[in-house]
């Protein structure tokens, strides 16, 4: 029961903050707003028909970045007001007090992806209905999320102040977003990017997100590995965040 009572309290502190919301939204607003209308002509010839439904699986990957960037800093807030060590000396397991932290991200990037699909619909891009497809969607951002909150958290632990943070965040979030399948096909790319794209793990997890929201359907095969992938990595993840805390408190 603890981990939903920490659960409810970040939860609570997002909505007293709600600034990190909507920044975190924005950019990637914007990007399915604006960048989508006018790169949508220069995609004409490469076979897709609908850009903006294209992009939007690597929209939904970036949101998903910029919340678990904000979840770190949320480290560097509660240090400031004496909530974070008030916490620590809790009777509590430390793994109980990232996972907290980590599920707030999960529904704070639900939130913002169903933001992201409502925008989309009015731009045209039909979604999927059928309640597997969006299961398997909620999942696979769900063990992304997971992945990458931990990560920010274990950095947030590492690094002295906000600003420092930040700078080593987008230094991480901005090329792994660039060299994904993001913003244009893989297909059609070779020598150093090709192997660039096939060696960031993001690339296969919006490739899985785009045959669900696109076709409504996925290979077995591929969404299996996809979910055993984002599994060791949040393993690993998580496994970073909970030695860094525990210096923390050394």
């Amino acid at each position: 029961m603890r981990v939903f009572t920490l659960l409810y309290r970040n939860v609570k502190w997002r909505f007293h903050n709600a600034f990190t919301i909507i920044i975190t939204l924005l950019q990637p607003l914007l990007w399915l707003i604006l960048y989508s209308s006018a790169a949508k002509q220069t995609m004409q010839n490469t076979g897709i028909d609908n850009y903006t439904a294209f992009i939007l699986p690597g929209i939904l990957i970036l949101v998903s970045f910029g919340t678990c960037s904000s979840s770190g800093m949320m480290n560097y807030l509660m240090k400031k007001d004496g909530s974070f060590y008030r916490i620590l000396i809790a009777p509590m397991h430390r793994g109980i007090i990232i996972l907290g932290q980590l599920l707030e991200a999960v529904l704070c990037s639900y939130l913002e992806a169903a933001v992201l699909c409502v925008t989309a619909l009015c731009l045209s891009v039909k979604l999927p209905l059928n309640l597997t497809v969006i299961a398997w969607v909620l999942i696979l951002i769900a063990l992304t999320v997971f992945f990458m909150a931990g990560l920010c958290y274990g950095i947030s632990m590492i690094l002295p102040n906000e600003v420092v943070y930040e700078t080593v965040m987008n230094a991480i979030v901005l090329p792994i977003f660039f060299l994904s399948s993001a913003l244009f096909p893989a297909a059609g790319m070779n020598n150093a990017l090709a192997i660039a794209l096939s060696c960031n793990p993001f690339t296969y997890v919006i490739d899985a997100l785009r045959a669900l929201i696109l076709n409504g359907s996925i290979d077995p095969h591929q969404l299996a590995a996809v979910i055993i992938m984002l599994i060791l990595l949040s393993g690993i993840s998580f496994s970073f965040a909970y030695m860094q805390l525990k210096k923390e408190t050394n």
